[in-house]
């Protein structure tokens, strides 16, 4: 019997890129004409992975967000992996706005993503692992045709593939 090829669905942020789109983030905002003396700011809690977006009001907190998205790309970082809150009055009429940085797949996601590769028909047997996917076949052909069609599928988070063997 063939021995059975397999590969990981995982959901990870390098936080080190992260950090340094926050970094670059916090020069533009400092620099920048129209934020520069609005009293926005952005902090990042490493601990938690936690954007905090603090800013005089709504349309600006969404110009800062706009900012530090434009600089998480550029660093190749997926925004998909940041989900944030709507924004919350806070004091002396200002707004907050939090963003968790997703890591790891959670378990209803993780079970949708089963449900999904099984409706497939692929001939692959899917584990659940903690916080990612392993998926194993006797077929190569069978992984690949899974790795594209989860490409092509919208979970939320961004996913990469690893392990491939």
């Amino acid at each position: 019997m063939a021995k059975d090829s397999s590969f990981d669905v995982v959901s990870q942020v390098d936080m080190q890129e992260v950090d340094n789109a926050y970094q670059q983030c916090v020069r533009e905002i400092a620099q920048r004409y129209d934020l520069k003396d609005s009293g926005a700011s952005v902090e990042l809690s490493k601990a938690d992975a936690l954007f905090t977006v603090s800013a005089p009001a709504d349309f600006v907190a969404r110009q800062v967000i706009d900012v530090l998205n434009s600089k998480l790309i550029k660093r190749g970082v997926d925004i998909s992996a940041v989900n944030w809150d709507a924004p919350q009055a806070a004091s002396g009429g200002s707004v907050r706005v939090a963003g968790r940085i997703v890591e790891g797949i959670d378990q209803p996601t993780a079970k949708k993503i089963n449900r999904d590769i099984k409706d497939l028909k692929a001939k692959v047997k899917v584990t659940i692992e903690s916080d990612k996917l392993r998926v194993s076949s006797a077929s190569k052909d069978a992984l690949q045709q899974v790795i594209q069609f989860l490409r092509e599928q919208d979970y939320g988070q961004p996913l990469q593939f690893t392990n491939y063997r």
